[in-house]
């Protein structure tokens, strides 16, 4: 099993008190737009070819807006509901729906409405004097939105959230765990949950292989459905909506069998990884390069919270958490505001007609769900690597041993590694770069490191590194990756310089 075979270091030392590794998406948020009239421009040009008065635009609007309304009130009193109206902004809906769905049980059917008075985007009417346009800016308005939770029987419980004002920008959300619960008890399954969290599942291994199955297609045909249900202006509007990612958080979960087992190790882990995880640690993580032009908010955050304590490492709109959910089950979770942060080699098409492939940002679009899956699984993986070291550095010390010594290849011997100082530490940290994680690295990509280097000289360091077993070639291509092995070391090397060696000599140079 891949994760498993990813995660070997760490569930081999925890075997005993380990019952099972699980990795899916959890939160899901997704956007969805009608793309005539989800900007200004489209929404002038929309009310210019209907031969509707720019001015007119809030009398066009009303209508619509009581369409949601009435359709909202016809499906509060066809299931019997009262929709509740939120005055309060420290009202938890959740825990309102957590309380609802305890009562009513978790077959499939409308739960509750919630309705409130709400930001949104909207647009006003302009007449420009000196061009003497009229048309419409975008504005920040106000108007009551509706939030309809609903249990479908693929996805779970869900949220739909509808604004009554132009544009009518959706907002669904769903929970990815509960997903895979659904499905679960359609396979007869059995499991047991802890809030979003698996507690136990009868066959860790088909759940895997279960989460792993996602179809963006059948996601895309349910998102349809319930918006024509909750949204009837839909219909004025042959586009429909375009359904893109607002935000995504993809979770790998290691379930202990008790909550003694994990507590240690956990404290050790977030105690540990405070200190030793740097800036470049991060990007590394998420398969990012970071350079001197780098701009915005990087860093790593420890909270402690009611249900426990959490520690993050973020970089941009993009973060890497981990915490021990429950008590019982340690989460390594990345969460990604802007899924553009991520890129993956992909057909890109240029304005003159032309395509190629390259590397590029990954889409907003609901179809970039699976690759989402792998590059964030990835980061979430290259994390445990990391921490891995941390929790048991035996083994890790002993591989640094063996590769400071030389290794013969017939008659020539090649020299081994000091990955603490000169020109071997210069060389691994380069490397280990964010971007060769993803699409390795070539020997000009270290002599653009290594700017002293000649391309003679680093191929033979490049030829060094294989001979130590650190890194591998790929088949019929003068391209190299980390192996697990090179991985483990010089997360090792690296984390022991920044924690122990280091503070030493700056221990030293003070007395």
């Amino acid at each position: 099993m891949e994760v498993k075979q990813a995660m070997k270091l760490f569930t081999e030392r925890h075997a005993d008190k380990i019952q099972g590794v699980l990795s899916c998406f959890d939160r899901v948020v997704i956007t969805g737009t009608i793309p005539v009239i989800c900007h200004a421009q489209g929404m002038t040009r929309y009310l210019f070819s209907h031969e509707i008065r720019i001015f007119d635009y809030p009398k066009w609007a009303e209508p619509l807006r009581e369409e949601i309304r009435l359709n909202a009130e016809r499906i509060a009193q066809e299931s019997g509901l009262e929709i509740e109206f939120i005055r309060r902004k420290t009202f938890r809906k959740e825990e309102r729906i957590r309380e609802i769905v305890a009562q009513r049980g978790t077959h499939p059917g409308l739960v509750h409405i919630f309705s409130a008075m709400e930001p949104c985007p909207s647009y006003k009417p302009w007449h420009d004097k000196k061009t003497h346009k009229t048309f419409l800016k975008p504005t920040d308005g106000k108007c009551l939105h509706y939030y309809f939770y609903f249990i479908l029987e693929d996805l779970g419980l869900c949220y739909l959230r509808v604004p009554t004002w132009a544009p009518f920008r959706l907002q669904f959300y769903y929970n990815g765990h509960n997903e895979l619960a659904s499905r679960l008890r359609k396979k007869g399954i059995g499991f047991q949950m802890l809030d979003n969290a698996f507690d136990v599942i009868d066959e860790f291994e088909k759940a895997q292989r279960m989460a792993n199955t996602l179809s963006p297609k059948r996601l895309h045909r349910q998102l349809d459905r319930i918006a024509r249900e909750y949204c009837p202006v839909i219909r004025h509007f042959p586009s429909g909506y375009h359904w893109s990612l607002m935000q995504v958080e993809y979770a790998m979960d290691i379930v202990f069998k008790r909550r003694e087992d994990l507590r240690p190790i956990y404290e050790e882990l977030v105690r540990t990884a405070v200190h030793s995880v740097k800036p470049e640690n991060i990007a590394t993580f998420l398969g990012r390069k970071l350079t001197n032009q780098f701009e915005g908010e990087m860093g790593t955050d420890y909270h402690t919270r009611i249900e426990g304590t959490r520690i993050k490492h973020h970089m941009k709109q993009v973060a890497i958490k981990m915490y021990d959910k429950q008590g019982k089950v340690l989460r390594i979770e990345t969460v990604a505001n802007q899924v553009s942060f991520f890129k993956h080699h992909r057909r890109v098409e240029h304005r003159d007609g032309t395509w190629s492939m390259k590397d590029a940002p990954v889409k907003k679009s609901i179809y970039s769900l699976p690759i989402l899956c792998e590059l964030m699984g990835a980061a979430n993986r290259r994390y445990l690597e990391f921490i891995s070291c941390i929790d048991d550095p035996t083994s890790g010390i002993r591989d640094l041993e063996k590769i400071s010594k030389p290794v013969k290849d017939g008659d020539r011997s090649w020299r081994g590694f000091n990955l603490f100082q000169g020109e071997d530490l210069d060389l691994f940290q380069a490397i280990t770069r964010g971007e060769f994680n993803i699409s390795g690295f070539q020997n000009r990509n270290i002599r653009a490191t290594l700017i002293d280097k000649t391309g003679g000289q680093v191929s033979r360091m490049i030829k060094r590194l294989r001979k130590h077993g650190l890194i591998k070639k790929v088949a019929k291509r003068y391209k190299y990756y980390l192996t697990t092995f090179g991985r483990k070391v010089t997360a090792t090397a690296l984390m022991m310089r920044e924690m122990y060696l280091i503070p030493m000599l700056r221990g030293i140079v003070i007395g």
